[in-house]
């Protein structure tokens, strides 16, 4: 029997995120020149346009597809490989990595790479929001509202994603919900209600902490209307998993969720607005994609690569900063 190559498709967004990609076409060149993979390269140039480059791979045969970008690009190739044989590698090049941070994938492309290249492959769910695939979080209010914020930005990074935060909070008001959660209704007045497929939006903020991407549920979180003086503590839980704590925060496990809300409006899905019906109906879709993941991810190894990422943040962002 003749062994055959194993098919490599990278898909790469070259205006995602804040980083640059150019070292990153040679870096995969090399690896698969290494193990002698067959490799394809595409560059994405519209919105939509990676589900586009992913189905031709995927008609093509592609064993590997590897996804450089941001959350944005990750969900476009993500969704498009859904129930396939493909194995989906992420290089996290964007401002969030909400995907690649959950699965423990470095924020340094070489590293990321070299998971691909150990081999290690984790099923994970997704959900679908209004038949809208989202692998992360989705979510409407407050959260949803900076997004659509966010997104109309030049410049990205997060201290863009602090001042739109920031900004939004001064003007926004909390909006009456009734929410069908499995079999329960819940009627409340909601500074934000999110759905996490996974624990985190991006950026280590853990909106739903004890969400688990392989466990056939979602983690609903919502936000009741808070006063100034409940920003710090919420911050600070936010950042540190422990959000669920807060008076202010109600949680619930649910394999489908209803949003019904007084009108149509924008609804973010991982991290990405979109405008969406005054009702949304959300569901679980178990084991819905293979992707690459390291094997074991120990807690002193996590704080590791918490201390890399600040420093990284201090050696790059400050001079933009004091520019």
């Amino acid at each position: 029997m003749i062994n055959q190559k194993v098919s490599v498709h990278a898909i790469i967004n070259p205006i995602s995120g804040v980083g640059s990609k150019r070292a990153i076409p040679r870096m995969i060149e090399k690896i698969c020149s290494r193990n002698d993979h067959a490799l394809t390269i595409s560059f994405t140039e519209y919105a939509g346009h990676a589900s586009v480059l992913t189905q031709a791979a995927l008609d093509a045969g592609a064993d590997y597809i590897i996804a450089v970008g941001g959350d944005g690009t990750v969900n476009e190739i993500a969704r498009a490989m859904l129930h396939s044989r493909a194995i989906l590698g992420i290089v996290p090049k964007g401002s969030g990595n909400g995907l690649a941070r959950e699965l423990h994938i470095p924020m340094d492309s070489k590293k990321a790479l070299e998971v691909i290249l150990k081999g290690n492959v984790t099923t994970i769910d997704c959900c679908s929001a209004n038949q809208r695939v989202f692998f992360c979080t989705c979510g409407v209010g407050f959260d949803a509202a900076v997004s659509q914020k966010f997104a109309a930005e030049k410049r990205r990074g997060s201290i863009t994603y602090i001042k739109n935060t920031i900004e939004e909070y001064l003007s926004y008001r909390p909006q009456p919900y009734e929410l069908l959660v499995d079999n329960q209704t819940i009627k409340e007045k909601a500074f934000l209600v999110a759905c996490g497929n996974a624990s985190q939006y991006g950026n280590n903020a853990f909106i739903a902490p004890h969400a688990n991407i392989q466990d056939g549920m979602m983690d609903l979180t919502i936000l009741s209307p808070f006063t100034p003086l409940d920003i710090a503590p919420l911050a600070i839980q936010l950042f540190t998993k422990q959000i669920d704590r807060n008076s202010k925060i109600k949680t619930f496990k649910a394999k489908q969720v209803r949003i019904i809300r007084q009108q149509d409006g924008v609804m973010h899905l991982d991290g990405e607005p979109v405008m969406a019906d005054a009702v949304i109906d959300i569901h679980v879709i178990p084991a819905a994609l293979k992707v690459f993941t390291p094997e074991v991810i120990t807690f002193s190894k996590e704080v590791h690569n918490f201390f890399e990422e600040v420093t990284r943040f201090f050696d790059k962002r400050l001079p933009y900063i004091f520019k």
